[in-house]
């Protein structure tokens, strides 16, 4: 695990939730919360955060690429996060800063083995850069089943290939988030879902100076 009290290095805070969980809300709070208090940033996101891991998630969400194997979305998040932490988080870490991500390996063990069956042991294998050698010093899980999620989104997105995946997929997603997040208490922070916005961002930061990763 990165060390939250180097000096030098900066610190790694991931986000994870279902789909539909709100997320983007408590990502724009936090941007705004880190600007205000002048802490050096940076967003990112997965699959995405360059070019090649962007050009990755395009073909990964396309509604479109339905006939997609388990095993090739699988291999894809895990090629596109090594891409992504050579371009955007090790440098950024290197220079001090504080890396914010929404999303990143747990959302492969939620999504690839919880949902869609696959081993747990073969995502882990195809993610072992990730987990040896990245593994955030803080995730924050907003926890919200996804019934309640996708009843504030209103439906899934119909260009969003993982969102209509159907809510038995969600559900096992939602499961296997639950199951982390009872196996690695140190580091996943979950905060309730269900909270008001500003309630919910409350309770993130207060649980990340917990941690002094703020």
């Amino acid at each position: 695990m990165i060390d939250c009290k180097h000096e030098k290095r900066g610190k790694f805070i991931t986000f994870e939730g279902c789909d539909g969980c709100g997320k983007s809300t408590q990502l724009a709070l936090f941007d705004q919360y880190l600007t205000s208090e002048k802490i050096p940033h940076i967003f990112t996101r997965e699959p995405g955060g360059g070019k090649i891991s962007e050009a990755i998630r395009n073909l990964l969400l396309d509604g479109k690429n339905s006939e997609m194997t388990d095993e090739c979305e699988a291999l894809l998040y895990a090629a596109a996060r090594v891409q992504h932490l050579h371009d955007r988080v090790e440098p950024a870490l290197r220079a001090g800063q504080l890396v914010i991500c929404d999303r990143y390996v747990d959302s492969s063990v939620a999504y690839q083995a919880g949902g869609r069956g696959l081993p747990e042991t073969f995502v882990r294998q195809i993610n072992a850069a990730a987990l040896g050698n990245y593994l955030p010093d803080a995730t924050v899980f907003i926890d919200l089943p996804p019934e309640e999620a996708f009843r504030r989104k209103h439906g899934a997105d119909p260009s969003d290939r993982l969102e209509q995946a159907g809510l038995d997929f969600h559900r096992r997603v939602y499961a296997a988030y639950k199951k982390l997040a009872a196996e690695f208490p140190d580091r996943i922070l979950s905060v309730d879902g269900r909270n008001t916005p500003e309630g919910i961002f409350q309770e993130i930061v207060s649980a990340l100076r917990k941690k002094n990763c703020l």
